[in-house]
C-alpha cells in the first residue's frame, strides 16, 4: 500500500484509476485506526477496485478547548492496519497542504449543522463538511464508506453531496462494537480504568429507551427510562445531551414519528462518548 503525501500526488493516482475504468472506494478518518474503520475499508474492498483511506486530524473541527494536541495516532500503525485491510492508498497530507496560508472557504450544510452535536461543539460541522468537501474533490470517489456512530456527520455529508450534485454514493455501516456494547472510538483510548467499566452503560440506556419507545410509550418517558439506568448504573457519567429526533432530518419528534434517532453525548471524567440508536416505530 502506498503513502501519498500531496494532494497532486493523490490525483495522479486516481487519473490513472479512471483511466483504467476502476471503480473508487473512499474512507476518511483522522487515524488512531480501529476496528470500525476496518470495517469500512473491508466493505470498500469489496465493491470498488481502488480503495483509498485518509488520514488526516482536522484542525477545522475541533474547537479551542478541545484535545486537537493530544489526540491519538501512529501513522505507522495506521498504514499497517489500512493495508491489513485491503486499502490501496493512504492519502496522509499536512496542514499546510490541505489548508495553504490565507485559506478562509467554508462549507456549511445550515440545519443538519445545528442540533445535537452542534449546539455544544460550535463550528465543528462546518470544520467536517469543508474537509470533507476538500477530500472529495480530490478523490472523486464513486462510493463514500462512512459508520453510523456518528450518524450526524453522515446524515449531514450525505445531503452536502446532495445539494452539491457530486456523483458520489453515500454508504452508511453498521457501529462496530466491543464485547460489551461500546461503540468502538479513537477517544476510546482516553478512559481511565473505572470509566472503562461503565461506559457500556451508555448503550444499556440506548436500548432502554427504544424498548420503551417501542412498547408505544412518548419520547418524553422513553428517554426518561433512560436516564434512570444511567444514574443507578453509572452515576458518574454526565449528559452532554440526550435527545429523540426524527432519523431522516434531525427536527424533533412529531407525534408519532416511525423513525426516530435515539442520540447521546456523555462525559466520562475527560473523555466525551457519543452513540445512537435508530428506532423503527409502527404508526398506530
Amino acid at each position: 500500500m502506498r503513502v501519498i503525501r500531496s494532494p497532486k500526488g493523490l490525483r495522479d493516482q486516481v487519473r490513472q484509476a479512471r483511466c483504467a475504468d476502476r471503480s473508487v472506494g473512499f474512507i476518511p478518518t483522522m487515524g488512531a485506526l480501529h476496528e470500525g474503520h476496518l470495517s469500512l475499508i473491508r466493505a470498500a474492498r469489496k465493491r470498488d477496485d481502488l480503495v483509498i483511506v485518509s488520514v488526516y486530524v482536522n484542525p477545522l473541527q475541533f474547537g479551542p478547548k478541545e484535545d486537537l494536541g493530544r489526540y491519538p495516532g501512529s501513522l505507522a500503525q495506521d498504514r499497517h492496519m489500512a493495508a491489513g485491510a485491503g486499502a490501496d492508498l493512504l492519502f496522509a497530507p499536512s496542514d499546510k497542504l490541505m489548508y495553504p496560508a490565507a485559506f478562509q472557504s467554508r462549507v456549511e450544510v445550515l440545519l443538519l449543522q445545528q442540533p445535537l452535536c452542534g449546539k455544544s461543539r460550535p463550528g465543528h460541522f462546518s470544520g467536517v463538511s469543508t474537509v470533507v468537501a476538500k477530500l472529495l474533490n480530490l478523490v472523486q470517489p464513486d462510493r463514500l464508506y462512512l459508520g453510523q456512530k456518528d450518524y450526524q456527520q453522515a446524515l449531514l455529508l450525505r445531503r452536502m453531496v446532495r445539494d452539491l450534485d457530486w456523483p458520489v454514493q453515500v454508504c452508511l455501516l453498521p457501529t462496530v462494537r466491543e464485547h460489551d456494547g461500546l461503540a468502538l472510538s479513537s477517544r476510546n483510548a482516553y478512559l481511565s480504568a473505572p470509566d472503562r467499566q461503565v461506559a457500556p452503560a451508555l448503550r444499556r440506556g440506548l436500548r432502554e429507551a427504544a424498548k420503551a419507545l417501542k412498547e408505544g410509550s412518548t419520547a418524553a418517558v422513553a428517554l426518561r427510562r433512560a436516564k434512570r439506568l444511567w444514574a443507578a448504573e453509572a452515576p458518574q457519567m454526565r449528559i452532554d445531551y440526550l435527545e429523540a429526533v426524527d432519523a431522516g432530518d434531525l427536527s424533533p419528534v412529531q407525534g408519532r414519528t416511525q423513525r426516530i434517532l435515539l442520540a447521546a453525548a456523555v462525559w466520562l471524567g475527560k473523555t466525551r462518548l457519543i452513540d445512537n440508536i435508530v428506532v423503527h416505530r409502527i404508526q398506530g
